[in-house]
């Protein structure tokens, strides 16, 4: 069916971006999109911090209605002053669907469907995505079903969107208030800052992804990246104690590992510098402010691993169908003596292998109940951004989400081809995403 709309100009939809406050970039650039498109209504929906919920980020103006009354709120939804946010759980549904499998979801009129601008109409959904760090969905409610070139296109902006909001939020907590549908404490304030502000990457020789899950009282940990052009730095730690201490100590722990990398010291040495910055920390304190924690690299021309491994548990590599832990020599946890030596163990890398760091917090008693060597084996063909929510999950699950530590997991896939270019389609490989539920 032949549709009469407007080309889509993508120096207006920047324009429009950059023109409007931070707090209203999206919003700007979702009206362009409605009217390129033709669309009755546009929305867009981040992704919740718990990483099992989107949410609908709204402007609800104050004024009143007709009727004399402010728009009933709905269902999960919050509102501060004119913002409203709606949380929207993952239930297998097509929004799911979306996320899960990094595609476009074009879904035919729902006559159930009652919200403004979308009753009779066709409904997209486009991941929005950057190197595949899932940001969230645009949604359009279109008056026809789109094709093949338009839901393509649909696609391409919904990619273009994520650098908006990328660039935006940095200016403004909008964004950040709207992922919280819990409310965090100061010690959860500081551990998030620690995290990077990605917790997915895709490159060509490589996928990685990390998650945390926070107890209720925080236990510290932190997992960390870094891309060099040759070069994959990580680091998995976890801060002893509780609360506000342990945040802190995870603070100059993570300040410490980032400074010597920054500076372009070895692996080794990022160790011995972070270990006497910790133990400095201490003395001033008279604590113990030492943080166990795996330190690596990875070499993308060779695919070497090299991993320091300060008093940690070890790792797991899934390689084909068997699963092993790697034998790694152990240091002393960092901050425990300020004289103390660090030395690293080396891996070669095969294309196809899964290596997997978790912290003891996915071992603990009371989440006994989960065999993570089986769930890391259940998970294989999952794209790692899949793994570390889904083992995260069965840590809540089986402590009654009632975690007494920590459960940190980050999942690293080797696919050897630094060489090449990456495949992507609007912000991910298609190739690498999770297959759809069933």
């Amino acid at each position: 069916m032949e549709r009469s709309r407007r080309s889509l100009d993508v120096g207006r939809v920047l324009d429009a971006a950059e023109a409007a406050s931070p707090v209203d970039a999206v919003g700007a650039v979702a009206h362009e999109l409605g009217l390129a498109f033709g669309a009755a209504a546009v929305s867009f929906l981040i992704t919740d911090l718990s990483g099992r919920a989107l949410v609908r980020l709204a402007h609800v103006p104050l004024r009143k209605v007709q009727t004399g009354s402010h728009r009933p709120m709905i269902p999960g939804e919050r509102r501060e002053d004119e913002e409203s946010a709606t949380v929207l759980p993952f239930d297998g549904g097509p929004e799911e669907q979306a996320v899960r499998t990094q595609s476009v979801q074009v879904l035919p009129p729902d006559p159930a469907e009652r919200r403004a601008g979308c009753t009779g109409s066709w409904r997209v959904l486009a991941p929005v995505t950057e190197r595949g760090e899932s940001i969230g969905l645009l949604e359009l409610c279109l008056p026809d079903e789109p094709d093949q070139e338009m839901a393509a296109e649909i696609a391409q902006v919904a990619h273009l969107l994520a650098f908006v909001v990328i660039a935006n939020r940095r200016h403004t907590d909008l964004f950040e208030w709207g992922q919280r549908s819990r409310a965090f404490s100061l010690s959860a304030e500081i551990q998030q800052r620690l995290l990077p502000e990605a917790r997915t990457c895709e490159a060509a020789a490589f996928t990685l992804a990390g998650w945390l899950e926070p107890a209720a009282s925080i236990g510290g940990d932190t997992f960390d990246y870094s891309l060099e052009r040759d070069l994959l730095h990580l680091s998995l730690t976890d801060a002893m104690g509780h609360g506000v201490n342990a945040a802190l100590t995870a603070s100059t722990c993570m300040g410490g590992l980032r400074g010597a990398r920054r500076r372009g010291a070895s692996l080794t040495d990022q160790a011995v510098d972070t270990n006497i910055a910790l133990t400095e920390q201490a003395v001033s304190r008279a604590g113990d402010d030492f943080v166990t924690g795996l330190i690596g690299r990875v070499d993308l021309r060779t695919g070497s691993l090299e991993i320091v491994n300060a008093g940690h548990v070890m790792p797991y590599l899934l390689r084909g169908s068997a699963l092993t832990t790697l034998d790694l020599r152990v240091d002393l946890p960092l901050g425990m003596f300020r004289d103390s030596t660090y030395s690293s163990t080396g891996l070669a890398l095969e294309p196809g292998d899964r290596v997997v760091f978790v912290t003891d917090g996915m071992l603990e008693r009371n989440v006994a109940d989960i065999d993570v060597p089986g769930a890391i084996t259940d998970t294989a063909d999952l794209h790692p951004r899949e793994v570390v929510r889904g083992l995260a999950d069965r840590a809540l699950a089986a402590a009654g989400h009632a975690l007494e530590d920590d459960a940190t997991v980050m999942c690293l896939d080797w696919h050897g081809m630094h060489d090449e270019s990456r495949n992507s389609t609007s912000g991910a490989d298609p190739e690498r995403a999770s297959d759809p539920l069933y």
